[in-house]
């Protein structure tokens, strides 16, 4: 699996070995610790998310192959620690909050003008690194009351012409917080084939903890203001029922001090408020280079609900259908958290069979449980012969009702059950708040030579798209390798 990590596509080991052993596998790693169970069975996914929630959990090895990375977080707790956390950030995703758009606004605003000016240059843009500071400014900006501005380093310039990165943008707090966020994850994610043997891989020194503390020092001055916030409160007298909690981190510091916990709530946050929807606009621009029919169309539904300029509203966004069906199927096909694990603790776990008549499984206590969203979601048994063809359509016509309604556990882009993702309605509006600020300005999405191509044996892997044009990596969330270098030209509405 190292190997894979390196040039392999996502979730391959996993897709060859289904088509060998079949949609439900076990592996035995004595030496390492590890059972595991591998499944792309929807209604082992419904089992392990909602039906069965309570019967699993992170599991100590991923655990401690995770914490130090993520800590005492939300990803990376159960129990009380994890109800702490949800219950913390769970009053700051009401409809009222995530559509005020203010936000998005002006940090979209920021973004395509420097894609612009770079564009007025003559070079590609890295479209994943320009929409990763976007989601950054206003993740940070939504949930911790601070904008940490990484918009203000610019982006980089293609490998063609590095040369012109200033020191000033090579040495942003910004991109040293986002080499390191990259480095732990990918170090993180390396431990997972080794098990409970991981820390013999890292003997001399856990590779994670450098990176932490680099990405510490990015996120302690937003900690350090808002305890220094809550001081003046209290100095203040200003009770705290009286107190205007407009932020996740502002009503954080009320319930602990406790700056380790701080560090990895903010740290949680960060990956879901800024890798999942980044993941989410990436692959719907790599989409649009490949079908600019689906573009036109996006466009004429933006330009009909919307307008040319003016910005979408809440009832805008409900009224676009083809939007949010494209949505769906980036989703689909390109999962921001592809695979995922559970473990079942202490007791045994009897999974469902398949509508009551194949069955039963069991699985033994303490045992990880891998299950692939991404290869579950390509399946052509579950969404027909054209499972693997990129069609925003199969939401809007007949095959909704002939593949998606009998199984409505299938499609999960942002996991399901007790554990479904307090910010998913918050991560839609932002992807589409953006995608129509994009088309509104821009058309014309090409790729160009400096994004890296696959190998060409990837078109030999069954069960994943094999003729992808770039490299899709996953650590926690899912990215293209080294970046999505594109051309785009600026779209004037008499044009249209």
């Amino acid at each position: 699996m190292d190997a894979n990590s390196k040039d392999g596509h996502t979730a391959q080991p996993f897709a060859e070995w289904i088509q060998r052993y079949g949609n439900v596998y076990r592996i035995e790693l004595p030496l390492l610790g590890a059972r595991t169970v591998v499944t792309v069975e929807p209604h082992h996914i419904k089992a392990i998310l909602a039906t069965k929630f309570e019967s699993f959990n992170k599991g100590t090895t991923f655990q401690d192959q995770m914490h130090s990375l993520l800590g005492q977080g939300v990803f990376n707790s159960d129990g009380d620690m994890w109800k702490f956390h949800r219950g913390i950030t769970r009053p700051f995703f009401t409809k009222e909050r995530i559509s005020d758009f203010d936000i998005y606004d002006r940090n979209a605003e920021r973004s395509l003008q420097i894609a612009r000016t770079r564009i007025e240059e003559g070079h590609a843009i890295d479209f994943q690194d320009l929409v990763s500071r976007f989601t950054l400014d206003s993740a940070t900006e939504f949930l911790f009351g601070q904008n940490v501005d990484s918009l203000s380093a610019g982006i980089a310039y293609p490998p063609s012409v590095s040369h012109k990165n200033s020191s000033f943008f090579t040495e942003h707090s910004s991109n040293r917080f986002t080499e390191a966020f990259r480095d732990a994850q990918r170090h993180a994610d390396r431990r997972m084939p080794y098990g409970t043997a991981w820390p013999l891989v890292e003997f001399w020194e856990d590779k994670v903890v450098p990176l932490r503390k680099t990405i510490d020092e990015f996120i302690e001055p937003l900690m350090k203001e808002a305890l220094r916030r809550r001081e003046e409160r209290i100095t203040q007298g200003i009770k705290e029922a009286d107190e205007d909690h407009s932020n996740v981190l502002s009503h954080l510091v009320n319930q602990t001090q406790d700056p380790s916990i701080l560090k990895d709530e903010l740290v949680n946050l960060l990956v879901a408020g800024r890798d999942t929807t980044a993941s989410l606009l990436t692959f719907c621009v790599y989409v649009l280079t490949r079908h600019p029919e689906i573009e036109t169309k996006l466009r004429e539904e933006i330009l009909t609900k919307v307008g040319p300029r003016q910005r979408p509203t809440y009832e805008m966004m409900r009224e676009m259908r083809y939007v949010r069906a494209f949505l769906n199927e980036v989703l689909r096909l390109y999962p921001p958290v592809p695979n995922d694990i559970r473990n079942t603790g202490d007791s045994g776990v009897v999974l469902p069979g398949k509508n009551g008549t194949e069955t039963p499984l069991y699985i033994a206590p303490n045992t990880n449980c891998i299950y692939s969203v991404l290869i579950m979601q390509r399946r052509e048994d579950l969404w027909g012969p054209d499972a693997l063809t990129f069609d925003p359509n199969r939401f809007l016509d007949e095959r909704l009702h002939k593949y998606l309604t009998p199984n409505p556990f299938i499609f999960c882009p942002f996991n399901a059950g007790p554990r479904i993702c307090l910010g998913q309605q918050f991560a839609y509006h932002e992807a589409t708040f953006y995608l129509v600020r994009l088309l509104q300005q821009f058309r014309n999405f090409r790729l160009s030579p400096e994004t890296r191509s696959p190998p060409a044996w990837w078109k030999n892997v069954k069960g994943l798209q094999s003729q992808e044009q770039i490299m899709p990596i996953a650590h926690l969330t899912m990215a293209v390798r080294d970046g999505l270098w594109i051309h785009m030209e600026e779209f004037k509405h008499e044009d249209s």
